[in-house]
């Protein structure tokens, strides 16, 4: 049995937040009606399918890097290490990795990028799934810590409420300080 693992992320925009990435093998007689890049589905179906997901894949993991990685290493080194752990987490070994976008992390593994994947191939769009739905649970878990930010509307992406948030109440812990909104922030003193 030839086992392929699709791999996607959630969370590369924001100015907040961890960027989250999931790695999933659906096995080959696994098949979920519904499946598509998570941007493209209800919250509603998204949260559906995520169940559906985790109960009939052969095996699935969700990762994720900090805003302190994000910050150290950039927002898509941080993702190929998000990517990579939750690739290295699964039980099972794929004989193949699918990644959706032009990047790869670095495997152990043959991997290949597929750019337009989340729509192209079922385990990439399961992962697609997997990523946002989790990086989404944790930004509602941030909200209740930091609500003037909004971050149960808005998942941290640099939208006008977002923006105006951060000119009244200042960066907070979970902001993305190398991001130039932030940054700039920071460099006129606002704290």
């Amino acid at each position: 049995m030839r086992l392929i693992c699709g791999v996607d992320e959630a969370g590369r925009g924001p100015l907040a937040g961890p960027v989250y990435a999931a790695a999933v093998i659906l096995g080959p007689d696994c098949v979920i009606a519904g499946l598509d890049d998570s941007k493209k589905l209800s919250a509603r179906r998204r949260e559906r399918l995520e169940a559906e997901i985790k109960a009939r894949a052969l095996c699935w993991t969700v990762a994720s890097a900090s805003v302190e990685e994000i910050d150290a290493f950039n927002v898509l080194q941080a993702t190929l290490l998000a990517m990579r752990r939750a690739v290295e987490s699964l039980e099972r070994e794929p004989a193949e990795v699918v990644v959706d976008g032009p990047h790869c992390p670095q495997l152990r593994f043959p991997a290949r990028a597929v750019v337009g994947g989340d729509a192209l191939v079922a385990e990439i769009a399961a992962a697609s799934i997997l990523a946002k739905t989790a990086r989404d649970a944790v930004m509602l878990a941030l909200h209740q810590c930091f609500p003037q930010y909004g971050f149960d509307r808005h998942k941290g992406y640099p939208t006008a409420a977002h923006l105006a948030a951060l000119r009244i109440h200042g960066v907070s812990a979970v902001h993305r300080r190398s991001f130039a909104p932030v940054r700039a922030l920071l460099a006129s003193g606002k704290r």
